[in-house]
């Protein structure tokens, strides 16, 4: 195991109408002037930003209203937001929605306190040291943002959206509300996609090259079961409470850094779904359906016995000791079972993208003279390409040619 350091500062209040506390929680954060920032999941609830406004006029809270964030938050949006901070003397922001929403006002709070362009931090330019106190109403089972310190932003370059991520202590929210009831309404699509970001976080925690990591395997491998076995159910009746409250508690455990304490981990697949969904605009999780699944294969044979691991604690694979490469795959073919089961995408056409250009993907990850990404398995740009071109051309075993007419 390695050394580390951990520390997450984000109150977590969970369960059946807390939200209706939050005027309390920003006023003991010394807010007085607070942005409600939020899209379009927390307008289609009126009713919750009708009782939020509510808690911090009890509080005696002065509020102001910034919506309009899209799937991804765009700069344009926080450069908005930035300038509204400034001019109204904004000194808390509080975030009403999914990850987006959370991942635009990390970014909003920390470029509203920095005298230069916010950009500065995403482009290596400079560390943000401080910024906003933010708090987060957490409305669906998503990717956990409330509790990481990354951030994710789309930003236009040569007329090409791009997306890019920075990761700092400083975008922790103050606290984060949970309330699984405000899911209840999400779709089906909407939950599997949610649930897909949660398994891709600790996936890219769980195979790693350190040793000696048990108490964190049992975690990660904990979630990943949990997940397995609670979206179907979640799936078949959307209004179980229960089922919704054991997935929003996953996809913050899958994000608040707990299954990477002491470990290596690989953020390659994120980093090749990132580029995906840049190119093509598509929807993230259905991008990492596609080539999670098509990245282990390729790393199938680096640590055979992890990859068998991963089936047999999972997916409950029986390990094959003569053969444990079997089991490896077999628990691969188990896993695009289950994402083929609650409707995630097999392959690039089944994303919507019927024409991919794997080539220019791989040119945009600018690997160039043996430069790799990975750490698992270090992925130079052939690699790269072979996992790309698994995922555009993969069919699952259920898959059925439709009939030709003659």
């Amino acid at each position: 195991m390695q050394n580390f350091d951990y520390q997450r500062r984000t109150f977590l209040m969970f369960g059946r109408g807390r939200e209706n506390e939050v005027g309390s929680l920003v006023k003991f954060e010394g807010g007085r002037r607070v942005l409600l920032h939020y899209g379009t999941d927390a307008m289609r609830k009126p009713d919750l930003l009708d009782r939020i406004k509510r808690s911090l006029d009890r509080a005696g809270l002065e509020f102001f209203e910034l919506g309009g964030v899209a799937k991804t938050p765009t700069t344009a949006l926080v450069y908005q937001g930035i300038d509204f901070c400034r001019k109204e003397q904004i000194d808390f922001i509080l975030a009403i929605g999914r990850s987006a929403v959370i991942d635009s006002a990390k970014a909003i709070s920390a470029g509203a306190l920095y005298n230069g362009d916010f950009w500065d931090f995403f482009s290596g330019l400079r560390e943000p040291v401080r910024s906003l106190p933010l708090g987060a109403i957490v409305t669906t089972t998503d990717a956990g943002s409330e509790c990481s310190t990354t951030c994710i932003l789309s930003h236009e370059i040569g007329g090409k959206s791009r997306k890019f991520q920075k990761s700092s202590p400083t975008f922790l929210p103050r606290f984060a509300i949970l309330n699984p009831e405000l899911s209840l309404n999400l779709t089906p699509k909407a939950t599997a996609i949610g649930a897909m970001d949660m398994i891709a976080h600790v996936i890219e925690c769980y195979f790693t090259n350190t040793q000696n990591v048990q108490v964190t395997d049992e975690l990660c491998e904990g979630i990943l079961r949990t997940i397995v076995n609670i979206l179907p159910r979640t799936l078949e009746d959307p209004n179980d409470y229960e089922a919704r409250a054991n997935l929003m508690l996953a996809g913050s455990l899958a994000q608040n850094g707990m299954c990477s304490l002491g470990r290596e981990v690989d953020w390659s697949p994120h980093i090749l779904e990132l580029e995906l969904s840049s190119r093509y605009h598509s929807d993230h999780g259905q991008g990492l359906a596609v080539l999670i699944p098509a990245w282990m294969d390729y790393c199938l044979h680096h640590n055979v016995m992890r990859m068998a691991q991963f089936a047999n604690r999972v997916f409950g694979v029986a390990l094959n000791f003569d053969d444990p490469a079997a089991t490896a795959r077999k628990g691969i073919l188990e896993f695009r079972s289950f994402l083929h089961r609650v409707g995630l995408p097999q392959n690039f056409a089944e994303m919507g993208l019927p024409m991919v250009d794997v080539v220019e993907l791989v040119e945009n990850l600018h690997l160039e003279a043996g430069e790799a990404i990975g750490s698992y398995v270090k992925l130079d740009a052939k690699a790269c390409e072979v996992i790309y071109t698994t995922a555009y051309t993969y069919r699952h075993h259920s898959y059925r040619r439709p009939p030709t007419n003659n």
